[in-house]
């Protein structure tokens, strides 16, 4: 497997790539954490500004799976229409996980403000109608968001305006949100590292975890070296594998791909997307796609669960883009990736500790959601971790975890099977 980031754009424009070294010796702290994606990472900073020691290990390098290949979207909510999930939590705790999806966004902005990262954030997000239907429905969001108390501006654009915010004849409307935005996802989480790093957390690349050995003291043995901690934090999501298979059956890796297009001139793309906002659809295999700081059009989808990616991704999503945007017939392809996001049964985060190992936490299953909510988790994982309790923590681990069917060889096809009618129905109306 490729130890090294993904060829992709990101990777191509990121910012200083510091070096860690690989765990080569036995370490004690007060908490081991196993993944350097968006969760890990920023778990280790709320950890570190508690005032305990962490470790952390990466199998490969710091942001090398979905935190530093995603669409760059940061975009409110937990992921799912949260009001299903009262009988759980009540109706307290769904306004705690609807004010969670906001306040997650205002903490990504907080942290990359305060601590100067430079990611290219830009505020503003266009979410896209495909059908009228979808387009009424964004008049109760924007009614449930004033009920919320949102501080941020939110605009209704009808079918006759949508040239407003996207130079495409494909939408039947949007509704504009400037509390959400987009950024470069890996340079973040590289910047939140070296932020962890000031704060005293040791971090280990290319040190992927052999074996988990339970205890008061868990033990995680790597290749090369230990650490023995008080406390683990499995930040793998979907890349847990079978390290701990308690999870494994629970979250399911999906993947996503991405093009970017070459630079493309000022004057077409403030006509592309004359806001520079970040947008997305609402189809099943959705379309996301924003404007990249060079001016390169960024775009993504086609969410696939077969575990077969196609040969050529330029050459799969090229007419996904030209179907919303014809007018790039002639642009070039620079860039071409995928990779892996974790998907849960019911699109739901599963974040909590482990009812046989109470001193093992995890966070996994963002489900497309996980620039914002990686950052609101990791921060309830360090509560209960320094307190022993976290009130929100509770909230979101009353949702139960849910095992896909079928066992480890049958749960991707048959979820491509099952995607495969909702595709069908989205087609036939």
């Amino acid at each position: 497997m490729n130890q090294q980031h993904a060829q992709s754009y990101y990777a191509a424009s990121a910012g200083a790539m510091v070096q860690y070294p690989q765990l080569a010796s036995h370490l004690v702290a007060d908490v081991c954490v196993i993944g350097g994606g968006f969760t890990g990472v920023n778990t280790a900073i709320e950890l570190a500004q508690r005032g305990l020691s962490v470790v952390l290990l990466e199998g490969r390098r710091i942001g090398w799976g979905a935190s530093g290949r995603n669409g760059g979207q940061l975009i409110r909510g937990i992921g799912h229409d949260v009001s299903g999930f009262a009988r759980y939590v009540g109706e307290d705790g769904v306004r705690y996980l609807q004010r969670a999806g906001i306040d997650s966004v205002a903490l990504v902005g907080q942290r990359i403000a305060e601590h100067g990262i430079d990611c290219d954030l830009r505020w503003g997000f266009c979410e896209l109608a495909n059908t009228p239907a979808q387009f009424a429905a964004f008049g109760a969001e924007q009614e449930e968001l004033r009920a919320l108390d949102y501080q941020h501006q939110t605009r209704l654009v009808g079918p006759g305006d949508m040239q407003q915010v996207v130079a495409s004849s494909a939408y039947a409307g949007g509704l504009v949100d400037m509390g959400s935005g987009h950024l470069h996802p890996l340079n973040l989480v590289l910047g939140e590292a070296r932020l962890a790093q000031s704060l005293g957390v040791r971090i280990f690349e290319q040190s992927p975890v052999l074996e988990l050995i339970h205890g008061s003291t868990v033990q995680v043995r790597c290749a090369t070296g230990t650490v023995r901690a008080g406390s683990l934090v499995l930040a793998c999501n979907a890349y847990l594998d079978e390290l701990e298979p308690r999870l494994s059956g629970k979250v399911l890796p999906a993947s996503s791909y991405i093009i970017a297009t070459e630079p493309l001139a000022a004057d077409v793309a403030a006509r592309l997307i004359p806001q520079n906002l970040a947008l997305c659809d609402q189809k099943v295999g959705l379309d996301y796609y924003r404007l990249s700081a060079d001016r390169r059009l960024l775009f993504g989808g086609a969410c696939h669960y077969s575990g077969r990616d196609p040969a050529d991704i330029a050459a799969y999503m090229r007419p996904k883009m030209l179907k919303v945007f014809p007018q790039l017939a002639g642009v070039g392809i620079d860039f071409q990736w995928g990779g892996k996001i974790g998907i849960t049964a019911n699109r739901f985060p599963q974040v909590g500790r482990l009812s046989q190992y109470p001193n093992v936490f995890y966070a996994q299953g963002y489900s497309g959601h996980g620039l914002n909510v990686t950052h609101w988790t990791a921060r309830l994982l360090a509560e209960a971790i320094d307190a022993g309790h976290s009130q929100g923590l509770d909230v979101f681990s009353a949702v139960p975890l849910m095992t896909f069917p079928g066992g480890k060889a049958l749960r991707s096809p048959l979820l491509a099977l099952g995607m495969l009618w909702y595709r069908l129905r989205e087609v036939l109306g």
